[in-house]
């Protein structure tokens, strides 16, 4: 007897993505897992998104809009009430991922049950989908009370596949405006909930050209001290908690200080350590030129 594998939930949240949300679709659509729905949340767009995704013609895809803009941990708590099944995959809507993603990621959760979430590494890409380089946690990476307080759990939000169930018991505080990711690692780390797995390879595409702002930068320093303060735990010994509090200071001027010279290009480059060789940057075209072309049945 064949058994079918169990059906998994993928959301999109999204606002005003302009034509790159149909390529984060062609994404879900190129997986080599193939029992899915997929999510489409509208965030209020006004550049025509939302009439893309409602002319996608499959009753795998359901379109869901209330004409609001809540931001991104209101949907993503909307997004778990909405999901059918007991797994739930999400993805930003201007990003790609790999054909094999879900199922490697469904592999990880099957072999050990205990694990509540799975994540992978990453490619960045520049605005014209070209790996500029890549972040990928070591083989045997371990989560650390001093990585997460960090912001450098090696879990990357946008990749990560979870059991509905624990999404349910952990839900995203809706009153920050950014980093609500690493403020859920702490807090389910806290209450002793954080079994995560990560995949090391690279299984998601992330554009972020236009993401490292001063702007954005030193709002997540603020918050990730809002974390700290508010919802780091016992489990938090108090010296990594003021040491992070320290950090976060420091990082806070030198990037005030780099905005002022024009040179925050330096941070991009940081987190693009691992650079690709030829032979790398040829196998994720290939990858990308193959989703770019898979087919979206539309109306």
């Amino acid at each position: 007897m064949v058994i079918a594998d169990p059906p998994v939930s993928i959301a999109i949240p999204f606002y005003n993505p302009g034509p790159a949300l149909l390529d984060a679709v062609r994404s879900v659509f190129a997986q080599t897992y193939t029992n899915w729905e997929l999510l489409l949340v509208d965030d209020g767009s006004t550049d025509g998104s939302l009439e893309l995704a409602r002319s996608i013609d499959d009753p795998r895809v359901r379109v869901f809009s209330d004409g609001q803009n809540r931001r991104l941990a209101a949907r993503l708590n909307q997004i778990t009430g909405l999901a059918q099944y007991p797994y739930l995959a999400r993805m930003d809507a201007d990003d790609l991922m790999a054909r094999c993603r879900i199922e490697r990621q469904m592999a990880e959760l099957d072999r050990d049950p205990t694990v509540a979430l799975v994540a992978t590494g990453v490619y960045s890409l520049d605005d014209q989908y070209v790996a500029v380089g890549r972040r990928c946690v070591s083989p045997g990476h371990c989560i650390t009370p001093r990585g997460l307080l960090a912001g450098q759990s090696g879990i990357v939000h946008a990749s990560v596949l979870a059991r509905k169930e624990w999404l349910q018991r952990n839900p995203y505080r809706e009153d920050l405006a950014k980093s609500q990711d690493t403020n859920l690692w702490v807090r389910a780390y806290s209450k002793g909930d954080l079994r995560a797995a990560i995949i090391p390879e690279p299984l998601y595409f992330y554009r972020e050209d236009g993401n490292v702002t001063a702007d954005k930068l030193l709002l997540a320093y603020r918050i990730g001290r809002t974390t700290v303060r508010e919802d780091a735990g016992s489990r938090f010994p108090q010296t990594e908690r003021l040491r992070a509090l320290a950090v976060s200071h420091i990082k806070s001027s030198v990037v005030a200080a780099l905005a002022r010279v024009g040179r925050l290009d330096l941070i991009r480059a940081r987190r693009n350590r691992s650079a690709l060789s030829l032979e790398e940057e040829h196998q994720v075209a290939q990858e990308i030129m193959a989703i770019r072309r898979t087919t979206v049945p539309m109306v």
